[in-house]
């Protein structure tokens, strides 16, 4: 018998949930679940993992949001979400599987998004600015070389890219989910590879939106969806998205995310904050642990992200077959267990 939906690798948790494989000083041992589950002792216990965390910028000091879930002093999981401006909510599938692999993970809204504060300053969305928060979330979390894995989906890739760049030396692991290492070559991918796929009409229409400002108009998003998204941001009916997603999507801070990307999936607009984005040669310089994670159908061109994962010192590839740019929803089970395998690894290490 095969196991059960929630659990995607035998190696990964057993079927009675009662117990966890784990690993210490190289050799393998059984971590009880209970232990997993006790959150005796952690200060944010009466509020059920979530807590805010003051940051300080140059506007002042705000609060961002972050909730943990489960216990292990050698695996802390760090959630950086896409958008910009999204929110958490749409990384949600993590607890159908991050729970039963043993893994003590942390959801965060980046300040600007969700339960995070919305200051109205256009300043502070800029790439170095959320590096510095996420270091003082570090730091304010606990989190140390020994036990912090940082993980970055889209927007949150490019995140986690620049705070290796600066901090590799806190980190234990390094996960760069559905992104590019260079913005321009993001935007030649879907030039020469995914947009002549599209309806030319249709295509056409959009770029005449785009070009009279008239992004706002519902249309705009009725011909994406059916030109681009179910095709390759989530290769499901858009009426049948998960909750997680629509909610994830229906935050999103627009402000932010037409500032830094632009006003949609469909490349980075020449204007916007990330427009020249490149980190490609920088790769090499960062040796810590790293997945870097590919879907066939994603925004993304997956070659590329092979590439990246082939320039990092102690770089590793999973590409999901079947999956977009939500990769952890269209191709869950090999998303997941790609995720888990890396970092029972790290502990192994």
């Amino acid at each position: 018998m095969g196991q059960p939906p929630c659990c995607p690798c035998s190696s990964t948790c057993n079927d009675v949930g009662g117990e966890i494989p784990a690993q210490q000083n190289g050799k393998e041992f059984v971590r009880p679940m209970s232990d997993y589950l006790d959150s005796s002792g952690r200060d944010d216990v009466l509020s059920g993992g979530s807590r805010k965390i003051p940051v300080d910028t140059p506007a002042g000091t705000y609060q961002v949001w972050v909730k943990r879930t489960g216990n292990n002093p050698d695996l802390k999981l760090l959630l950086l979400h896409g958008g910009p401006g999204s929110s958490h909510e749409y990384l949600e599938a993590c607890d159908s599987y991050l729970p039963a692999a043993g893994v003590e993970y942390y959801y965060y809204d980046q300040l600007g998004s969700g339960f995070s504060d919305k200051p109205d300053d256009p300043a502070l969305w800029e790439p170095e600015r959320f590096v510095n928060e996420v270091e003082q979330v570090r730091r304010a979390l606990g989190l140390d070389r020994g036990n912090f894995v940082l993980y970055g989906h889209s927007w949150g890739g490019i995140l986690a890219i620049e705070y290796a760049l600066r901090h590799q030396e806190h980190l234990r692991g390094l996960v760069i989910s559905n992104m590019m290492s260079s913005v321009p070559d993001y935007n030649a991918y879907a030039q020469r590879v995914l947009m002549p796929d599209m309806d030319q009409a249709a295509l056409a229409e959009v770029k005449a939106l785009e070009a009279a400002g008239d992004t706002g108009n519902p249309r705009y998003m009725e011909l994406l969806t059916e030109l681009h998204y179910i095709h390759h941001v989530l290769r499901i009916p858009a009426a049948d998205w998960p909750d997680p997603v629509q909610r994830g999507f229906a935050h999103t801070n627009q402000v932010i995310y037409e500032l830094m990307q632009g006003p949609s999936e469909l490349g980075i607009s020449p204007d916007a904050t990330l427009a020249r984005w490149s980190r490609t040669q920088e790769l090499a310089s960062i040796e810590v642990p790293t997945l870097v994670i590919g879907a066939s159908h994603d925004t993304m061109d997956p070659a590329h992200m092979q590439m990246m994962a082939e320039r990092l010192p102690a770089g590793r590839f999973l590409l999901c077959p079947n999956g977009s740019h939500l990769a952890m929803y269209d191709d869950q089970r090999a998303y997941f267990t790609g995720l888990i395998n890396f970092l029972h690894d790290l502990e192994a290490r």
